[in-house]
């Protein structure tokens, strides 16, 4: 008889025999600073669980994955969200069929007012299909991109008075939302989707952070989980690491 997959919701539900079978699978996770925040949240989850016994390290060398890890590195360059689509596929190429599951992230400096959204998420989508058809066995998990936080100053206030639709205090935000919406429309349901981006957004108390342009609601960073607006302080980097690790465990 089959076993049956039990999807956990919460770290504290996940026993033991869970976390020493993701332990002794290779995992491998390409990002920029946003995801070192994760990572140092994921060691963070650890020193107070110790059933969690994770190998993390920081590499993208095929000799590293013989055994269970949770391998790390850098991919790309910042505000070049392409450049880390191009990484990703190498490494993963490099690896070959050495990995049970593997994702990578954008920056939220990828994203800015300017950046034709339709553009990279079908450079992405390409990307991740030849992927998914040449490693069959890995599974591939995709993440929103991860938002910043909307201060609406008297001048931004301003602008939405006068009606004026350039605001760039709301416009890279709201490109962000936009790719978001492609992602999920394209995967939802279909493949792992790691929502960062609504993890971010939901503060404490379970409420969104939300702002509005022209009668239509996005979504942004809520203010308690950063410290320059971006970068994830100790709550917000604990907050997506336990999401994550809830997500890892339930493939």
């Amino acid at each position: 008889m089959e076993e049956k997959q039990i999807d956990y919701t919460a770290i504290k539900d996940i026993p033991a025999s869970a976390w020493e079978k993701l332990s002794q699978k290779k995992i491998y996770f390409g990002h920029q600073s946003v995801g070192f925040n994760i990572i140092d949240g994921v060691n963070d989850i650890i020193k107070e669980n110790p059933a969690i016994k994770l190998n993390i390290v920081e590499t993208s060398s095929p000799s590293d994955f013989n055994k269970g890890v949770f391998a790390h590195s850098r991919v790309g360059e910042n505000v070049d969200p392409e450049s880390k689509t191009d990484a990703f596929i190498k490494i993963i190429n490099k690896l070959e069929h050495h990995i049970d599951i593997a994702f990578f992230k954008f920056c939220y400096v990828d994203i800015n007012s300017q950046t034709d959204v339709n553009k990279v998420f079908n450079h992405y989508k390409e990307t991740m299909a030849k992927l998914k058809n040449k490693y069959p066995k890995t599974k591939f998990v995709h993440f929103t991109i991860p938002l910043g936080t909307t201060k609406i100053t008297l001048k931004t206030r301003i602008k939405m008075l006068i009606g004026k639709k350039d605001i760039w205090e709301l416009d890279a935000n709201i490109r962000k939302n936009e790719y978001n919406e492609l992602l999920i429309k394209e995967y939802k349901d279909k493949e792992p989707v790691f929502d960062i981006a609504k993890f971010e957004s939901t503060y404490s108390n379970g409420k969104r952070s939300t702002f509005t342009k022209q009668d239509k609601s996005y979504f942004s960073l809520a203010p308690e989980y950063t410290y320059d607006d971006g970068h994830l302080n100790e709550p917000g980097r604990i907050k997506i690491a336990e999401q994550l690790l809830i997500l890892l465990i339930n493939q």
